[in-house]
């Protein structure tokens, strides 16, 4: 049925396929229309198997086996940093199953999320409830969030912010699959501020029931003293993550579900 699914909205929503041929054109330069439309429904294909998988996980935890790089690493920072840890991810592999696989090894992740964003999903995997290890901090507080995020972070928690999406934070200029591009700061500048280590999350799917979880890249951001150009650091430090993201793409191609335009300017004060 995926495969109906995906055929009905590679020929009815054209919108989705203009935001998708957007990367497309990108990651496989040179390609002729139709070929491109191939690879829009292998996307949209491996998107809906993620989708899935979100379902899955739920229903028996058993069913995957999620190999985890770097996780001693990330709970010893999870444990010794008084500061917290700022978890950067992106609409990149499936970000949800590799939450879920945190909360299975008992770490409470809050992300910063609009609380509407795939409602259904979240009540269905729990995300957000007291209870739970994944708890929501709303972008759309004051401030998108910030104050909260800084009161978790000296709590010692783990904040997870999307790297790809502004939720009104400023972008900046990076190179992205060898186009400018334009990637928020805003995880940078608290990370930064707080003196909190950022660990970049990546997941990719490698068979039908192996996922592969990388937190194994872990960035420690420091303003450098005598440099007054903050900005042009935080540049540099969006470049390290943004070219993580790019060696990503190369190898899982069909797991990249950014769906909006960052090689566009006139997204980057947008909220995603």
């Amino acid at each position: 049925m995926l495969y109906i699914v995906s055929l009905y909205y590679i020929l009815c929503d054209w919108s989705g396929v203009s935001v998708a041929m957007s990367y497309i054109d990108r990651r496989f330069p040179g390609c002729s229309f139709f070929r491109r439309l191939l690879h829009v429904y292998r996307l949209f294909v491996s998107q809906g198997r993620q989708l899935i998988d979100r379902f899955a996980i739920i229903s028996d935890e058993e069913m995957f086996n999620i190999q985890v790089y770097g996780y001693e690493q990330f709970l010893s920072l999870v444990q010794d940093s008084r500061q917290g840890v700022v978890l950067l991810t992106a609409h990149i592999g499936n970000w949800q199953v590799a939450l879920m696989a945190l909360k299975k090894l008992g770490i409470t992740v809050y992300a910063l999320m609009r609380p509407e964003d795939n409602l259904e999903v979240l009540n269905y995997l729990h995300i957000g409830h007291e209870q739970e290890n994944i708890k929501i901090i709303s972008s759309e507080q004051h401030l998108g969030g910030v104050v909260e995020i800084v009161n978790v972070l000296k709590g010692g928690h783990v904040v997870s912010i999307m790297g790809d999406r502004s939720y009104g934070f400023n972008t900046l200029e990076v190179s992205f699959l060898g186009e400018k591009a334009w990637f928020p700061y805003g995880a940078f500048t608290i990370a930064a501020a707080t003196g909190c280590p950022v660990v970049v999350l990546l997941s990719a799917k490698v068979s039908p029931s192996h996922f592969i979880i990388d937190l194994s890249n872990v960035l420690y951001l420091r303003y450098e003293e005598g440099r007054k150009n903050k900005r042009q650091q935080l540049q540099q430090w969006v470049q390290q993550f943004v070219t993580l993201l790019d060696t990503y793409v190369i190898l899982y191609p069909y797991q990249c579900f950014l769906f909006h335009n960052v090689w566009r300017e006139e997204t980057k004060n947008k909220v995603g």
